[in-house]
């Protein structure tokens, strides 16, 4: 579960740095490829 918390806060961070109001499934797909590079 702790994995799946990151990825979340990864794409609320990537939606926030893009003015979303919420992560949509491009933000996610793209913090997996960011929690995945570390």
């Amino acid at each position: 579960m702790r994995g799946y918390d990151r990825v979340l806060r990864i794409g609320w961070t990537l939606a926030d740095l893009e003015g979303a109001s919420s992560p949509d499934a491009d933000h996610l797909g793209r913090a997996l490829l960011l929690r995945g590079a570390s």
